[in-house]
């Protein structure tokens, strides 16, 4: 018999026990959910002739559970230790991105007239690392299984896939494919027979404290995630790195080639007699991701054998402090494109510290095969090495750029005759109005990627910005003496063009993209020298029915000291300008630092573009009645000799104020009902603007960082460190100022961010910051995620977060 006292202790506990569950993922409202669902469109890789499309099919969002895979973090990297396969890819600015899967491939021949499916894909795939082989009629790919990574190789004559190798490769530095240079066999990284086995170090018993060191010699690095921690994880990361090379032909056995080694990369000279391979080395660094630790770079012959190495990398996590500053030595290792082997590389001539004072930062040196004469210097650059393209023995340019002035600057050169380079370009790199654009590249007979010759003429592809909108073009240009022949420039209007490459040897023809707002970007070969219309080749329609009657126009403005500023203004669909009912806003942005007023002013908008929506954008809100100010201009600039940050805070609020002012002045606002909105840096944005103003009824802040002294070493382009401009950081930190906040703020973070810069922690210790000083907050923390959301259920549950917190504090606002 049940006791009558017994039931209000039955309910406090069932109360109890409800409060304490975690709450469930939700789904967005019907208009934003039917966006988000809307199948994505492939993504497309060519041929260097143009003459077929692949198109990788692929999910908007993928399911939780695939990114709920085990993971080892080690390095910069996050491994998955079952198939031995990097979960994330580090870009070259160690901003690490998830490894997007494609789910099948489809072909479309240019003289065909609809895509035709590829044959004998595995179900359930997860496909990446496509590489052509040098004749381009075959594509290499790697199929992630449960139990590990496969290599799959499609023919594109018959339009079908095969698997070369069982569940052994080892995708965990990357791209484990290299093609060897006749085309019949593949170079693969795979596991050795008897892999090193694995340590949980959260059970293994210490051997030792963790120690570091300093010698007194100045060295700073970033706040990097996901760092090597002792000796478990040192041998964790040889274990899971450790591959040996194996020749797998198209037909036949495989055979062990080399190895083993913790291999990052391997390249064949154009002619195939040497392979450089790029290893790392032990001592590995504690402090810094694996670009920094030891390496070896080892030149071996066409059957695998050592013949020298090149290269001894030591490691380098204590270089000097600064943007451009480099490390000594060899560096940018490679083979030179146009010659048989002919190896090549860069070497710091101011010991890569940018505080020296001198004349040329870098040297390009080039060592001919057989590689027992003296390197050559091939020339000197003005500023840090950026990149090279090679064309022929009398044709090659280079690029080179300087972070703290913003220049770069292209060079042609004589790679068989060095002399004096000729200055081709020079400008502010982030002055777009300026862009003389980029080389056109073509496949030479050794499959390598060269510049598009004749003679001594060469073709620019430019994205064609200017004041009066963009309008690509493709130029001819003389490298002698610089003179340029415009050959083609868009003149649609009510679309946008894209040129993706010129198409054939005669380069009559090229690849363009053409979409508009509602119709994704299709595929069209346009022939250049007629005005006919260019022959479609895709046909991905239009996935946002209800964005079709949405207004859009790039939006132009000024700020109260002249700098210009513009955005991309979206208004509902049906909605009466005339009649000016007042709306809700939404404004959405990101600080970029300029050195430059003129550059910061240029609009790169294109209202013409398609409105692509992914987990970032705000254009949701224009389907719940909002006002949505999209990729609002906010630079920061410092010019001459003053730093961009000196002035954060008053341009910031200038920047705000001007946007806020400039859609008010059209009649469509009200200016009581206004939200900001950002991602990473636009969070800290986000924060600093609710901080020191009063102007908007709430924020959205996302996966950012708030407290600036936890990142002492430079943030963002700030190159200063803590101790050397202290007042910096702490007037740009909200952390600081949290007992200012009075708006409500929505902070959502990834619970498990990899980027540099914006740990989780920096959410959470805001947020308790701001509880504790009451201040309205929400924080949404999203499991197995990272700085970028990507399952289907943290993105669809970030929208219905947004949206209830704007209909709550912005549609609902009791003064509104």
């Amino acid at each position: 018999m049940i006791r009558a006292g017994l039931f209000p202790m039955l309910a406090m506990l069932t109360a109890s026990v409800a409060a304490q569950t975690p709450p469930a993922y939700r789904q967005p409202p019907t208009e934003i959910l039917a966006l988000a669902d809307a199948p994505a469109a492939p993504e497309v890789i060519s041929d260097s002739r143009r003459a077929v499309l692949v198109l990788l099919e692929q999910d908007a969002y993928p399911p939780l559970a695939e990114l709920s895979a085990p993971e080892l973090r080690l390095g910069g990297l996050r491994i998955d230790p079952r198939t031995h396969a990097a979960n994330t890819i580090t870009l070259s600015d160690n901003r690490p991105v998830r490894l997007a899967y494609s789910r099948g491939l489809a072909l479309q021949r240019v003289d065909a007239a609809g895509p035709i499916p590829v044959n004998g894909l595995p179900p359930r795939a997860r496909l990446a690392y496509f590489t052509w082989s040098p004749d381009e009629t075959r594509l290499a790919f790697t199929h992630t299984a449960d139990e590990g990574v496969e290599i799959w190789v499609l023919d594109l004559a018959s339009a079908s896939a095969r698997r070369l190798t069982d569940a052994r490769a080892n995708a965990s530095l990357g791209n484990p494919i290299t093609w060897f240079k006749d085309g019949r066999a593949l170079l693969v990284r795979m596991l050795p027979k008897s892999p090193r086995a694995l340590t949980d170090s959260q059970v293994a018993i210490p051997a030792g404290p963790i120690v570091s060191v300093s010698d007194g010699s100045k060295a700073s690095n970033r706040t990097y995630q996901d760092m090597l921690a002792g000796p478990v994880d040192d041998a964790n990361f040889e274990a899971l790195t450790t591959s040996v090379l194996v020749r797998v032909p198209l037909q036949g056995a495989a055979s062990r080639w080399a190895g083993p080694g913790m291999y990052r990369s391997t390249q064949f000279s154009p002619d195939g007699s040497y392979l450089l391979a790029d290893s790392l080395q032990r001592p590995f660094s504690h402090s810094a991701p694996l670009d920094r630790f030891p390496a070896r770079h080892d030149l071996l012959d066409r059957d695998g054998k050592p013949v020298l190495t090149v290269a001894q990398v030591p490691r380098s996590d204590n270089l000097p402090r600064g943007r451009m500053a480099v490390r000594e030595g060899r560096r940018s290792l490679g083979w030179r494109a146009d010659a048989a082997a002919t190896l090549v590389w860069v070497e710091a001539l101011d010991r890569g510290d940018p505080a020296s004072p001198v004349a040329f930062r870098d040297g390009l040196y080039g060592w001919a095969a057989p590689f027992n004469a003296a390197p050559r210097l091939l020339l000197k650059t003005v500023n840090r090495f950026k990149s090279v393209l090679w064309g022929d023995d009398g044709h090659a340019v280079v690029d080179d750029e300087w972070w703290n002035t913003r220049e770069t600057r292209t060079y042609v050169f004589s790679p068989a005759h060095p002399a004096p380079p000729r200055l081709l370009f020079q400008r502010d790199a982030q002055d777009r109005y300026a862009d003389p654009g980029r080389f056109s590249m073509i496949r030479n007979d050794q499959g390598e990627s060269v510049l598009r010759l004749d003679g001594g003429r060469a073709w620019l592809v430019g994205e064609g910005y200017g004041a009066e909108g963009q309008f690509p073009f493709v130029d001819r240009i003389d490298l002698a003496t610089g003179q340029r022949q415009r050959l083609y420039r868009s003149a649609l209007r009510n679309r946008a063009e894209t040129i993706v490459e010129l198409a054939g040897t005669a380069a009559a023809t090229a690849l363009v993209r053409i979409e508009s707002p509602s119709d994704y970007p299709d595929y069209y070969l346009r022939t250049l020298a007629t005005t006919a219309p260019p022959r479609q080749l895709t046909r991905f329609g239009a996935p946002y029915p209800s964005l079709r009657g949405v207004h859009k126009q790039v939006l132009d403005y000024r700020r109260a000291d002249g700098v210009g500023l513009s955005g991309v203004l979206y208004l509902p669909a049906g909605y009466d300008r005339r009649g000016k009912d007042k709306l809700p806003l939404l404004i959405w942005a990101y600080p970029v630092e300029y050195k430059d007023k003129d550059s910061a002013a240029q609009v790169t908008a294109n209202p013409n573009r398609f409105i692509r929506l992914d987990f970032k954008s705000p254009v949701y809100w224009v389907t719940r009645g909002y006002a949505v100010l999209d990729q609002a201009a906010f630079p920061i600039v410092g010019a001459g000799r003053s730093e961009p940050n000196d002035t954060y805070l008053p341009q910031l609020l200038a920047n705000a104020r001007a946007a806020i002012d400039a859609v008010d002045a059209l009649g469509y606002i009200d200016r009581r009902r206004i939200a900001i909105g950002g991602h990473s840096y636009g969070a800290f944005m986000v924060a600093n603007l609710l901080t020191h103003t009063d102007w908007f009824a709430t924020g959205i802040a996302r996966s950012g960082a708030y407290n600036r002294t936890l990142t002492p070493f430079g943030f963002q382009r700030e190159e200063r460190t803590y101790w050397q401009a202290p007042e910096v950081y702490q007037a740009m930190s909200p952390f600081l100022h949290a007992e200012r906040m009075k708006t409500p703020l929505l902070l959502i973070h990834g619970q498990d961010d990899g980027n540099a810069g914006t740990h989780t922690m920096q959410s959470e210790r805001y947020f308790d910051a701001l509880k504790a000083l009451g201040a309205p907050a929400r924080l949404v923390l999203l499991p197995r995620e990272s700085h970028a959301y990507r399952a289907r259920e943290s993105v669809l549950h970030v929208l219905w977060e947004q949206d209830q917190w704007l209909e709550r504090n912005v549609r609902q606002r009791p003064d509104g």
